[in-house]
């Protein structure tokens, strides 16, 4: 499929001119508009957003509407690409001191310690890990660093897996002690750096620089969609390893992990098994009722720098549609949670979030849940769709939720 651009919003003249974005696509060809019901449960983009309205690809036939919107979005990725590359294996070596981009980089994770594991008393001489990069695009970014970690075994058989991926500043090595619990239970366990960060980060603040720099140039989508790009690339070289099922991927993350978990599955299908923790929120809803602060809080200079070029005084709704529409577009609008998160159905998805977070506002949910809830029936599946909000969290990950996310994925990707 080839490439189609994507539409940017015009900016009042900023400090130094924006660029225009190089692989930028047309909008999308127009479609119904939404059904009254759902038009009336769910405010949408302005005319000016990054593409059209989709609501009703998601309301009657729901399995076509979900492989238009996995083609759009595949349109869309593909628009920001640099020259696209066969996916490619190079070795690489354990990473000694990871790089995090925390003023106090972390240390511990009383969360991740409590992740169910076997009793092995000699677990650590019984791993196996393995890291390589997978070249998914040219350019620097395009090498993608990944973690293998599984319990080593004489005779190579096919087992089940899971992604994991971490939120914003930190690495695949802050995910050690979640895949050496999965890998005693059997599972093969596998983590990647998303885009600049751990080894595709040179400093404290690469990953705040190229937010910037999306926003300037509009060349990249470092928020998210640039990193869904590489794991749909992860799941090309999952499938053909002999030791991994494809039936039985799952794929998880915190935050801006859970982020990209959620968005990989909604535009692959062979990530068989979901679990975005903290990370599902809806977008759209979040602008339309004043409730953005919390997420635009948490990568704050890129939306300070699109208030200076839009001369505002403040970060307004109108700063955060912009930059939103900008860096990923359609994320508020066709590719946002009301559309995506449905379009997971009928596999298997745990959305777990604080039931108090700021970042991830439970009530930006309620369409989401509930057109993923019409999916899931309608696919004769209803208990394959969980909302879990922990009473009382805010923006953390709880020994709870792991505990959650990992009897989901034993309860869907251990053979019985």
């Amino acid at each position: 499929m080839g490439a189609s651009p994507s539409h940017v919003p015009a900016c009042p003249p900023p400090r130094a001119q924006l660029h225009p974005a190089p692989h930028v696509r047309t909008r999308l060809p127009p479609r119904p508009p939404p059904s009254s019901s759902s038009a009336a449960a769910y405010k949408y983009a302005p005319a000016d957003a990054a593409s059209p309205t989709s609501a009703a690809r998601m309301d009657g036939g729901a399995a076509t509407g979900a492989e238009e919107l996995r083609a759009d979005f595949l349109r869309v990725l593909r628009g920001r690409r640099s020259d696209e590359v066969e996916l490619s294996v190079e070795p690489a070596k354990p990473v000694e001191n990871p790089l995090y981009q925390d003023a106090n980089p972390p240390s511990f994770s009383e969360a991740m310690q409590s992740c169910p594991k076997e009793n092995i008393e000699n677990l650590k001489e019984l791993i196996k890990e393995e890291n390589v990069y997978l070249i998914t695009e040219k350019g620097e970014q395009g090498r993608l660093p990944v973690l293998i970690i599984s319990l080593k075994e004489d005779i190579v058989r096919k087992r089940p897996t899971v992604v994991f991926l971490h939120s914003t500043h930190k690495c695949k090595e802050w995910l050690r002690p979640l895949l050496e619990a999965y890998a005693s239970r059997g599972y093969i366990a596998v983590a990647v750096d998303s885009r600049y960060h751990g080894e595709r980060a040179s400093s404290l603040t690469t990953y705040r620089e190229a937010l910037v720099s999306s926003w300037k140039k509009g060349d990249t989508m470092p928020f998210i969609f640039d990193t869904v790009w590489d794991l749909i690339k992860l799941a090309d070289y999952l499938t053909k390893r002999e030791d991994i099922d494809p039936s039985r991927i799952g794929i998880t993350g915190e935050s801006l992990g859970g982020m990209h978990a959620w968005f990989a599955a909604a535009a692959d299908k062979r990530y068989s098994v979901v679990v975005p923790i903290i990370g599902a929120q809806g977008f759209r809803w979040a602008i339309d009722n004043d409730m953005w602060q919390g997420r635009v809080d948490s990568i704050k200079p890129v939306f300070e720098e699109a208030r200076i070029d839009l001369e505002k005084s403040t970060i307004d709704r109108e700063v955060v549609e912009k930059v939103w529409n900008r860096i990923a577009p359609g994320l508020a609008s066709d590719f946002d949670a009301p559309n995506t998160v449905p379009a997971i159905a009928p596999r298997p998805l745990l959305i777990i979030n604080g039931a108090n977070d700021p970042r991830c506002p439970l009530a930006g949910l309620e369409v989401p849940k509930s057109r993923a809830s019409e999916a899931y029936e309608k696919a004769h599946c209803p208990e394959n769709f969980k909302l879990i909000a922990e009473p009382g969290i805010g923006h953390q990950v709880t020994p709870l939720m792991v505990k959650e996310a990992s009897d989901w994925f034993d309860r869907f990707l251990k053979q019985q």
